[in-house]
C-alpha cells in the first residue's frame, strides 16, 4: 500500500507518516518511481480490537508534553498495526477520579483496548482495579512503558491529596457544628413546647 494510503487509513498526516518512515517506525521500501510502499505486516491486530489512545498530563503548563506523548502513542499503535478509533488527551491530576474524558472512555463498550504510555497516565492509584474491571468486560489496558514514573506529576498529585484531605476534615468539622446547632435548636423548641 502507498504511504499516502497508509497515512489516511491510520488517521495521520502524510508528513507525519513520511517522518516515521524515515525514522524506521513504518516499514516499507521506495520503488524506483520514488513511491514509498508500506509493507503490510502479516501479523495484524485482531480484527475485533478497537483501540483508544489515552494521554494525560497534570497541568496546562505541560501541554507540550501532552502532544509529544500523543505522538509517541500514535506511532506505537501504527507500528503494532492497531486501528485507533479514539485519541483522547486530558489535562488533570492522576488522583482525580472525576476526569470526564477518562470516565467517558471507560464507559464506552466499543473500545476493547486502551493504550497508555505509563500506568500513571491512566491513574496513580487503583490501576489494578480498573484493569480487572475492564478484563471482566473483555477489554484490556496496554501499557507501552510500565517502568517509568513522572516525579513532578506525582508531587502535584500528592499536594492534591493533602488539600483534599484537609478540605474533607474541615468540611466534616463544619458539618458537625451545624448538626450540633440544629440539635440544640430542636431541643430548645422541644423544651419550650413542653413548658407551655
Amino acid at each position: 500500500m502507498k504511504l499516502s494510503q497508509h497515512a489516511k487509513q491510520q488517521g495521520i498526516s502524510y508528513s507525519t507518516a513520511l517522518r516515521w518512515w524515515h525514522q524506521g517506525a513504518i516499514r516499507g521500501y521506495q520503488a524506483p518511481s520514488g513511491t514509498i510502499i508500506v509493507e503490510t505486516e502479516s501479523k495484524q491486530a485482531e480484527p475485533d480490537v478497537r483501540v483508544a489512545i489515552y494521554a494525560r498530563v497534570s497541568s496546562a503548563e505541560h501541554k507540550e508534553n501532552l502532544e509529544r506523548q500523543t505522538e509517541r502513542l500514535t506511532q506505537y499503535c501504527t507500528i503494532r498495526g492497531y486501528r485507533v478509533l479514539k485519541l483522547i488527551k486530558e489535562i488533570g491530576s492522576g488522583v482525580n477520579d472525576n476526569r470526564p474524558k477518562l470516565l467517558s472512555l471507560l464507559r464506552d463498550p466499543l473500545i476493547t483496548r486502551v493504550v497508555v504510555e505509563h500506568k500513571d497516565r491512566l491513574t496513580h492509584f487503583g490501576f489494578r482495579y480498573i484493569e480487572t474491571l475492564l478484563e471482566i468486560q473483555g477489554r484490556t489496558i496496554e501499557v507501552v512503558n510500565p517502568a517509568e514514573n513522572n516525579k513532578e506529576d506525582l508531587l502535584h498529585d500528592v499536594a492534591s491529596i493533602v488539600y483534599s484531605i484537609y478540605a474533607e476534615i474541615y468540611g466534616r468539622g463544619l458539618a458537625k457544628r451545624k448538626t450540633e446547632r440544629l440539635v440544640e435548636q430542636l431541643q430548645a423548641k422541644e423544651d419550650d413546647h413542653a413548658a407551655s
